[in-house]
């Protein structure tokens, strides 16, 4: 280390407040401590490679810095500002500009006198060399907390009075201490109206000594542990709240539902977790278990426990706040309040049972789906007619027909009281209704998987009619949006709709499906026919022509595939997308052939000369006009390859069709040595563009060979 030790120290500073957003703790605790240590390294007070620990509590934001020191090192300035011609004026005098350039490094005319001339290897020039005293921390960390505040992540901001009664300022939550320590030294620093001390406070009910004062930096953590009750580090507090989580469920041979948003919640509810078990009565597992989970996770952050097979058991793990010596009194109060709970979810339950889910359809038509796209029942009547012509194009009329009914019946769990209380559960609740209405099971789950897949790595529809009302359902999205204008913007994707053409992607792909996609669009955007606000045009040009293609690519990328490979796979926009795989697999086994980079080059050299072409090119040679020996082998070899190529090509071997080329690379290369396309004899000239215009077409069937040239 090169600091000197006698100056050198670590530092803590904590904010200490009222409970804050539990959502929103990991990331404002992460980005205190991240921000603030920035500013110190930035101002030379800290080492890039200082240690950076961050601690955040329900009501503390708190940060340990390793090796900061009292006082930044001196900067020496070496600046050049201007030629001397610039800088004086044929008297000698000052000028203007140099004024200017002064007063932008913080200096007057006064500081003319201190600069120095020197050449600059072409002439002669003004510079500034001056030594800036280093940052002291005190200044130093005042300004990194100011920083640090400014660009919290702050969800909701609020204000509130100071002591003083008269001044008020802006916060997440009313802040009532700041600790600064550098070591055992406080740094005399204030913030929101607050000077820098070291007491804060621990647990509300469990702490040993209130308030705790801390002694030195390094003792933050344990002394808050000991003294306080409280473990700082929302880290090792996630870590803890684990351990009792799986230690409270062995004995009882269950599993804890594993959901990282809640350990997460439930983590910045919580100062010193204390993990109990509770029970229900278990009449209520009758209500499906994916309602239950729900309520006790959403409602009460409790972690039901599932059996061995998965199933709910009508017990769950409380975290709680406090660990008293008789836990009783919290496990009941926990369980009183869940009960009502429970109850009103197989209150819905009944409730909506009691209407078949055919009898809520009509209902549709009173909800809104867009302004410009017409009602959920308008929305519903489009799913249900592309979802029938897929299965039609798939050559599976009884598949259309169930998709047909199960898209129909898609949406109607909208209506029901289970899903006015709980959202997420769309489809789930679907299906459950669809099988106690006596719908087959086929039915019952392509009504549950139709919203699949929800993100990144989900799972897709189980069966073939789910796969067909998915698909259905994203392009019916995708093609109405876009042909309203609803496309996603930079970061902004209100409708989700990259997540919907990468479902459409996964489906096309995994599940192998001989679907065209300009065809499945060209259905869609059928179904769109007399609302007025829709534009096919864009449809075709933005989401299929670019769109979803982009998704596809950025999915091919991600899974290890080259970029040159996908962009030259892409290029020729395949229209089916189950065929990509095998493309790139070719273009990879070409690439390889010793031949590849030749017949990429004169790809590239072809392409290039028929876009310059003037009119229209021919689709075929005249063999009668060919003047050269080399257009004549050319065109002889491609009589001999192509054919072999294209039936390759036509019988989907797209590894043997780009192989075929290979033998083109010597008749290649001599038509290019020897032949002149653009002649003086226009009608040779058009014949050598049409004879350019066949070896085009017969490389790029498979890929745009041109994107592998380097």
């Amino acid at each position: 280390m090169s600091r000197d030790r006698v100056n050198t120290a670590n530092l803590l500073v904590e904010l200490f407040v009222e409970e804050l957003p539990p959502k929103a703790l990991k990331k404002l605790g992460e980005a205190f401590a991240s921000v603030l240590a920035e500013s110190l390294v930035a101002q030379g007070l800290a080492e890039a490679d200082a240690v950076v620990t961050n601690f955040a509590s329900p009501r503390r934001l708190a940060v340990y810095i390793t090796d900061v020191v009292e006082q930044a090192k001196t900067k020496w300035i070496s600046q050049k500002l201007m030629p001397v011609s610039v800088g004086h004026d044929a008297n000698g005098q000052v000028t203007p500009a140099l004024l200017k350039k002064l007063a932008s490094f913080g200096f007057g005319e006064d500081f003319v006198d201190s600069l120095t001339i020197a050449s600059d290897g072409k002439t002669e020039a003004l510079f500034l060399e001056i030594q800036i005293p280093g940052m002291g921390l005190q200044g130093g960390l005042q300004k990194a907390i100011g920083d640090a505040l400014t660009k919290l992540p702050i969800p909701k901001m609020m204000t509130y009075q100071l002591a003083d009664g008269w001044s008020s300022v802006n916060f997440v939550r009313p802040v009532h201490g700041l600790v600064a320590l550098h070591g055992t030294e406080v740094v005399p620093v204030s913030v929101l109206g607050l000077a820098a001390g070291r007491e804060t406070q621990g647990h509300r009910f469990e702490a040993r000594v209130s308030p705790v004062s801390i002694q030195s930096a390094d003792s933050y953590a344990a002394q808050l542990r000991d003294e306080g009750a409280v473990i700082a580090s929302f880290a090792e507090r996630r870590a803890e709240i684990v351990r009792q989580l799986q230690a409270a469920a062995a004995p009882l041979g269950l599993t804890p539902v594993e959901d990282d948003a809640l350990l997460d919640e439930v983590t910045a509810l919580v100062e010193r977790p204390n993990v109990l078990v509770g029970k229900f009565e278990e009449a209520f597992l009758d209500v499906p278990q994916e309602c239950l989970i729900l309520t006790m996770k959403a409602n009460q952050k409790y972690f039901p426990l599932l059996d061995a097979a998965g199933r709910l058991t009508h017990q769950f793990l409380i975290v709680s706040n406090i660990a008293p010596a008789d836990a009783s009194a919290v496990v009941g109060g926990n369980e009183r309040v869940v009960r009502p709970r429970l109850a009103d979810a197989k209150f819905f339950f009944d409730q909506d049972r009691r209407k078949t889910l055919e009898s809520r359809v009509p209902g549709l038509a009173r909800v809104v789906y867009h302004n410009k796209l017409g009602s959920q029942g308008e929305r519903v009547e489009r799913v249900a007619a592309i979802a029938r012509a897929i299965g039609t194009m798939l050559g599976n009329e009884a598949l259309a027909v169930a998709a047909e009914r199960a898209a129909v019946l898609a949406k109607a769990d909208l209506l029901t009281e289970m899903i006015g209380e709980f959202p997420e559960l769309q489809g789930i609740m679907g299906r459950y209704y669809a099988l106690h209405d006596g719908l087959p099971a086929e039915i019952a789950d392509a009504i549950e998987d139709h919203y699949k897949p929800k993100f990144a790595g989900d799972t897709l529809p189980r069966n073939d009619v789910g796969v067909v009302v998915a698909l259905a359902d994203k392009l019916e999205t995708l093609v109405g949006l876009f042909g309203i204008g609803e496309k996603p913007t930079g970061d902004k994707d209100p409708f989700a709709l990259r997540r919907h053409a990468l479902g459409v992607v996964r489906m096309l792909t995994e599940k192998s499906l001989p679907l065209n996609l300009p065809d499945l669009i060209d259905v869609a955007a059928a179904s769109f026919a007399g609302i007025a606000a829709f534009k096919k045009q864009i449809v075709m040009d933005e989401l299929e022509s670019r769109f979803i293609y982009d998704r596809l690519a950025n999915s091919l990328r991600d899974g290890g595939a080259s970029a040159q490979s996908v962009d030259a796979v892409l290029a020729l926009r395949p229209a089916r997308l189950v065929d990509v795989a095998k493309r790139l697999a070719a273009v990879h086994q070409f690439a390889t052939l010793a031949e590849a980079p030749a017949l990429a080059a004169a790809n590239k050299r072809v392409g290039n000369i028929l876009k310059k072409a003037e009119g229209e090119v021919g689709e075929r040679a005249d063999p009668a006009r060919f003047v050269e020996d080399a257009e004549k082998a050319l065109f002889a070899a491609l009589g001999d390859i192509a054919p072999q190529a294209d039936a390759d090509f036509d019988a989907g071997d797209y590894t043997a069709s780009l192989q075929a080329l290979a033998a083109l690379k010597a008749p290649v290369d001599a038509f290019f040595d020897t032949v002149m396309v653009n002649a003086d004899d226009p009608a040779l000239k058009a014949n050598r563009l049409a004879l350019l215009n066949q070896l085009h077409r017969t490389m790029n069937r498979v890929a745009d060979l041109s994107r592998l040239a380097a």
